[in-house]
């Protein structure tokens, strides 16, 4: 049986990423780091940190103490930590943001980046210009920051105003771009809502998901 770790820094992603694992990889076995001390401390400082980077090279060396073929880190905030992390393991290793990064690039040049959390912001913006730089191609990434949103759905607990702001935004954005990007996997919930968008609009759980199931597959 494969194995594969996630590391995560909230328990509000593990049931999602819980159901599209038992959709798209029932076979495979899954093991969960958790640690929600991790985010909180990137936002304090608006980027990672060392103390933030040792920990994830510790969880990185953690599960490939385990047995495990394939490293997955679900957090867009710390991506930048992980791929620190990542030259300390032989395992293969996937940012969930990577397969969407890639194709937002290969859909258009405009490329709108919408986010709550103002840490997640720099990491998705720069995945996106790299992955450009990687496959040749010229891109403007438009950043858009809904914050308001946030904090109405952390201190009102008003999940309907919370995804009023950020759809107001989205729609702005797909007007604006040929492909809008949800930087935060926590926006899955949103989909429902998106189909009527004027262009594009790419969240990476489900492709982070399907391109992990894919590389296991390559590993035999």
């Amino acid at each position: 049986m494969k194995k594969m770790a996630i590391i995560h820094t909230s328990a509000v992603s593990l049931q999602d990423l819980t159901a599209l694992c038992q959709e798209i990889m029932p076979e495979v076995e899954i093991i969960n780091i958790i640690d929600d001390s991790l985010l909180a401390e990137v936002k304090r400082n608006t980027g990672i940190t060392p103390a933030v980077i040792s920990r994830m090279c510790r969880y990185v060396q953690s599960a490939e103490s385990l047995g495990v073929d394939l490293i997955f880190n679900q957090c867009s905030s710390v991506g930048e930590a992980f791929a620190i992390a990542s030259r300390c393991t032989a395992i293969p290793t996937l940012r969930v943001d990577e397969p969407m990064a890639e194709k937002a690039v290969s859909l258009g040049t405009r490329i709108g980046v919408i986010a709550t959390v103002a840490s997640t912001v720099k990491p998705s913006c720069d995945l996106i210009r790299t992955t450009a730089q990687r496959l040749g191609k010229e891109v403007v990434v438009q950043e858009y920051l809904a914050a308001e949103a946030l904090d109405i759905l952390m201190k009102e607990k008003d999940v309907d105003k919370h995804n009023q702001i950020v759809l107001a935004m989205i729609r702005r954005a797909a007007a604006e771009n040929d492909v809008v990007v949800l930087a935060q996997g926590s926006m899955i919930t949103l989909l429902p809502y998106l189909n009527e968008m004027p262009a594009p609009v790419l969240t990476s759980p489900r492709l982070g998901i399907e391109r992990a199931w894919a590389m296991l597959q390559e590993k035999g």
